[in-house]
């Protein structure tokens, strides 16, 4: 928080300079944990100060989530956390609740429950494994924190009574814990996230932002007409994604290797001419599958039973496609899942690991049929006209251009039905044009404009609080902090000609 604690000044500053009247103003409550997002925080809360509300920040001064510390070594962070902090008052009123000493509770039964659903998704996510048991250390000690951060953070609402409550992410760790809590008591709560895109976030009001419930914003965009202005860029864009570059305000590479053509990734993984099936996988445990069952129990049941089913099809060919972000795991990998379900593969079946310089629509290019949980991957495959089937609970299921099943039965009676006649599945022009518009908006009009990242000093230098509060600013940002205010998003002047 060094970054931080040098720059603090002159933001303080700078806003004394911009402060906006507020003759309504609302009793906000920040909450962050985890120093790069304490950091983040802190802009997101002196931005709501800055037009008038009256914000408390709360946080936990932890490093990291997964790493028991001694009591001298979270006393000196607190310490310095408190230090860095107080230079935001009187702006705002710093928190810790490594301090705050609640009374004696006893939880709800509904938030006790709600302590542990966020400590199995916290020990998926840090061991990046879908079974767990809970006698498991990691469990033990999440589990320990998020209890104390329930009970704090439960008593702290009900005493202070805020109108809102703000959070990133929503869905693990202390994150969690707070949006449930809010969520409990009937406090309006927003969470947001960032993607790869700089100068914007995701917003979910009263909603986890991890599961991009675009219901909202698609209801007023699917009846709008579709541009060929917005197909160009939203072509460009995966163009560039396939080419292995960057575009616009992105800022990540999808793909390990630029695209080198459908008949050589055939010819590289002896490929014939029966029809080609792919199946795309996440990275387990990753925040965008964590509870997002439909039907089947994990992820990796669902990719188990289906390569089970595909060994009654010698007819067709499955290749799977291990998530490339599988490099970073610490754990366990969906590699280690196909090993146990068949340890000998037959020719028909192939796995093409993490770290394999192949590219990802080069396979699109040369497949018939798409399977997937909730990778992006889908809605790429519907973009090309393939017909997808859409096992977990993801943002463009139930969209007009995905098969969606909902059971066992449905997903292998589906399954059957497309395999015993591929080309005749392909999706029509219209429903293609629906996967264009739906990822049009996906990708530029869901995210909001916002000036500050999670990773932060990337962009505070070209968006100083005064360039944010400028005249200029104001109109780019100001529905955005009046959003994270609690005021729901007018998708029809987001999207002009949708309905809200």
């Amino acid at each position: 928080m060094q970054k931080l604690h040098q720059s603090l000044p002159e933001m303080i500053d700078q806003l004394k300079a911009v402060k906006i009247a507020n003759d309504k103003p609302k009793k906000i409550f920040v909450f962050a944990t985890l120093h790069y997002w304490i950091e983040q925080a802190t802009l997101t809360a002196l931005g709501l100060a800055g037009y008038g509300n009256d914000v408390t920040l709360g946080y936990y001064p932890y490093g990291d989530w997964f790493t028991d510390l001694t009591k001298f070594d979270l006393r000196r962070q607190n310490l310095y956390a408190q230090k860095v902090l107080e230079l935001t008052e009187p702006f705002i009123k710093p928190v810790s609740f490594l301090t705050y000493r609640a009374p004696y509770i006893s939880l709800p039964d509904a938030l006790q429950k709600a302590v542990e659903e966020v400590t199995i998704f916290d020990t998926q996510y840090t061991l990046q494994i879908e079974d767990i048991n809970k006698e498991w250390p990691t469990y033990q000690f999440r589990y320990k924190r998020n209890f104390e951060a329930a009970r704090s953070i439960y008593n702290w609402l009900r005493t202070n009574k805020p109108d809102e409550v703000v959070v990133p992410n929503g869905t693990v760790q202390e994150f969690g814990i707070v949006y449930r809590v809010a969520h409990y008591l009937k406090i309006p709560v927003v969470t947001y996230e960032f993607s790869d895109q700089r100068d914007a976030c995701w917003l979910g009001l009263n909603q986890e932002i991890m599961r991009q419930d675009t219901s909202a914003m698609w209801k007023a965009a699917q009846e709008v007409p579709f541009t060929a202005a917005q197909k160009k860029r939203i072509q460009a864009m995966f163009e560039s994604r396939r080419v292995a570059k960057v575009t616009e305000n992105f800022t990540r590479q999808w793909q390990n290797s630029p695209a080198q053509g459908a008949q050589s990734v055939k010819e590289e993984l002896k490929l014939d001419d029966r029809p080609i099936v792919l199946l795309a996988t996440n990275v387990l445990g990753d925040s965008l599958t964590l509870g997002r069952q439909v039907f089947s129990k994990t992820m990796a049941e669902w990719v188990s039973r289906t390569i089970l089913y595909f060994m009654g099809r010698p007819d067709m060919q499955l290749v799977i496609r291990i998530h490339p972000g599988e490099i970073l795991t610490r754990e366990y990998s969906m590699v280690d899942v196909v090993r146990q379900t068949l340890p000998e593969l037959p020719e028909y079946i192939h796995v093409i690991h993490p770290e394999e310089k192949v590219n990802t629509y080069d396979l699109i290019d040369i497949s018939d049929l798409g399977l997937v949980y909730t990778t992006t991957v889908g809605l790429e495959m519907s973009l090309k006209g393939l017909p997808v089937i859409v096992a977990g609970n993801t943002h463009y299921r139930d969209r007009g251009f995905t098969y969606d099943p909902n059971s066992w039965v449905d997903y292998f009676k589906i399954l059957s039905g497309i395999l015993a006649d591929p080309k005749g599945h392909a999706l029509s022009k219209e429903k293609i044009e629906l996967a264009w518009k739906y990822a049009y908006h996906f990708f530029f009009s869901y995210p909001r404009p916002f000036p500050w990242h999670v990773k932060l000093w990337q962009d505070y230098d070209s968006h100083p609080i005064k360039q944010v509060f400028s005249a200029e600013g104001r109109r780019k940002y100001g529905d955005t902090f009046r959003q994270l205010a609690g005021e729901p998003i007018d998708w029809a002047k987001v999207i002009p000609g949708g309905q809200n």
